[in-house]
């Protein structure tokens, strides 16, 4: 009994959710083999990308862990910031739900800049999972989740020292300290700083090509674990402090701000974070568990475009309690519970005044069936009452089935409903010095309706042995449909000749996005593998004007990695080497000769 505990503990230092157990499963698979990982036996389509994988990406936040993950497009988001934004099924970031160990992290006022506040050296594992997701997680997710797990105290080492620079003067360091205090607690503090200090200009633009930078960020953890008790605990408190200067290469702050003598814009950005998790499993019932979580942040961000001034405080609190168990036996499992979230946002745009605050409470439900052989399957649903948005049900279902050796068909459909931050979100436009234009005034949230889609999915793996190597292909197609959309249009001429200005509206008509992916993965020679996707995306909305394409979204991309690793020598000793193509077909422009 005392060792099923312990294995059941050892889940819940992943994750709090239903998904535990499937995800206990695939690190065990991957830790002796690749650095990604689609296990046939998990139900949602769920990529897990581990350690492994993450070396490939030399990534220095989790802004470039994806490089080498299909799933994910990785763009800039405007060439001033240097932001890299990342999509999912062709729709951007504010469309996932993400989340640090299952608490949202990336949301509201973050969901620009959020994925460069977490360093690459504190992530130990991400798992990607395409399509609406569980309801344990919420109700906002549209087109997937991504939850990042970072490095557990209990198996840290105990000094960590990482340092980095490159030619255009960016300089990081990072170190781990940890410290066992007892048998039971377990202490770690992962402490970051970068910057980047000269001015660079390949161009000959006149811009920078990178912003100026200064980062630290600070986190300290500490881990509770008995397993004879049936206990484990986190708790964690976080500080972040980040600057950000971009513009023109003559731009100087102390004298031009708020001027027109070069065009220039700092983004200040300070955080502060604590979070605790407790995970009990029931002596005598070791499938029966029970989570609870809490999240408390404050992110305050104070910055200029030009001559547009943009400042927003939000302090967020975010409770989660989950109960799983079985009926009758573990082929049926459920989890249930309550989530609470409250969000106070104040929020200035030049000297207009939108803050507002959002509480919800929602309870949710999720049945789970596997035979533990060919099929298995995910029901869930969830009400929730918003103070903005009302009452609602939000249904999701995930359905696996194995038609034969070494092949995995999956279905998923599901809800999604989500406020949208529609200035954090399009702080790019800033700089394009637009007016923003709202021309809905009667819904709750800046005059405009809450976001609401529908997402289909459908995807085929298929593993198999050819010239005597290890090769899988397969695809996935999903498709999202929108019956409420903020609609933010580039394309409408203004009314009032040489004016230039963003429309924001309620979505009056269609709106969609499908996606397709091909993939194709080969061994070709021993510690030498291939990765190959082609991915396909259709993304239109009825504008103003018409119908059109999402703008600057490719509807053809091709990707492909190389990896090849030396044996592995005496105290470990190996190379490893990694090529990585991405190759983006035509993306198209919005026409700006009335509206530059």
């Amino acid at each position: 009994m005392k060792k099923q505990i312990s294995i059941l503990l050892l889940g819940l230092l992943c994750v709090f959710s239903s998904y535990s157990q499937d995800t206990l499963q695939a690190v065990k698979v991957i830790s002796k083999n690749k650095g990604l990982h689609k296990s046939s036996k998990i139900t949602a389509n769920t990529t897990l990308v581990t350690s492994k994988e993450l070396l490939k990406a030399a990534c220095c936040n989790l802004a470039e862990s994806f490089e080498t993950n299909p799933s994910i497009d990785v763009n800039f988001s405007d060439a001033l910031t240097g932001t890299k934004q990342i999509k999912m099924l062709g729709l951007t970031s504010p469309y996932l739900m993400i989340a640090e160990e299952n608490i949202p992290s990336v949301r509201g006022a973050s969901q620009a800049y959020g994925l460069s506040f977490t360093p690459g050296t504190w992530i130990e594992s991400i798992q990607i999972t395409k399509g609406a997701g569980s309801v344990v997680n919420g109700y906002e997710s549209i087109s997937g989740q991504i939850n990042t797990e970072l490095v557990k105290p209990i198996n840290n080492i105990p000094f960590f020292l990482n340092a980095y620079s490159s030619t255009d003067a960016r300089f990081e360091l990072n170190t781990h300290f940890n410290l066992k205090i007892s048998d039971k607690w377990t202490s770690a503090l992962f402490v970051h700083g970068n910057t980047r200090t000269s001015k660079n200009d390949m161009n000959d633009d006149g811009f920078l090509d990178n912003p100026l930078a200064k980062q630290i960020n600070i986190l300290n953890r500490y881990q509770y674990y008995n397993a004879e008790k049936g206990l484990v605990s986190f708790i964690n408190f976080r500080y972040m402090n980040d600057k950000k200067q971009t513009g023109e290469l003559g731009f100087n702050p102390n004298k031009d701000k708020g001027t027109t003598n070069f065009w220039g814009s700092e983004i200040h950005t300070e955080r502060f974070d604590v979070s605790s998790k407790v995970g009990y499993v029931f002596k005598d019932m070791p499938y029966q568990s029970i989570g609870f979580q809490n999240a408390f942040n404050t992110h305050n961000q104070e910055s200029y475009f030009g001559l547009n001034q943009y400042n927003i405080k939000q302090s967020s609190f975010y409770s989660n309690l989950i109960f799983n168990s079985i009926i009758s036996n573990t082929m049926h499992k459920f989890a249930t519970g309550l989530n609470f979230t409250y969000d106070k946002y104040q929020e200035f745009v030049n000297v207009n005044d939108y803050s507002r605050i959002d509480n919800s409470v929602g309870a949710f439900f999720e049945y789970t069936y596997d035979n533990y052989d060919n099929f298995s399957f995910i029901a869930g649903g969830r009400v929730d009452n918003h103070n903005r948005l009302g009452t609602f049900i939000t249904p999701r279902l995930h359905i696996r089935y194995n038609p034969w050796e070494k092949a995995v068909l999956r279905v998923s459909a599901g809800r999604g409903k989500r406020t949208a931050n529609i200035f954090a979100e399009n702080q790019p436009l800033f700089a394009s010095s637009r007016n923003f234009d709202i021309l809905n005034t009667s819904g709750k949230i800046y005059g405009l309706d809450p976001e609401i889609a529908w997402n289909y999915g459908l995807s085929f793996n298929q593993k198999f042995i050819i010239f005597g190597k290890n090769a899988d292909a397969g695809f996935d197609f999903y498709k999202t449909d929108f019956t409420k959309q903020v609609v933010v249009d580039l394309y409408t001429t203004p009314s009032i000749p040489e004016t230039h200005q963003v429309l924001l509206y309620n979505l009056n008509g269609k709106s969609f996005a499908n996606s397709l992916q091909v993939d194709f993965n080969v061994e070709l020679a021993k510690h030498l593998d291939l990765r190959t996707a082609y991915k396909y995306y259709d993304i239109q909305t009825d504008y103003l004007s018409g119908r059109s394409e999402r703008p600057l979204q490719a509807k053809h991309r091709f990707f492909a990695n190389l990896g090849y690793e030396t044996h592995i020598v005496e105290k470990g000793k190996q190379w490893k080497f990694d090529f990585t193509y991405n190759w983006m077909g035509e993306q198209k422009l919005p026409e700006t000769a009335s509206n530059p």
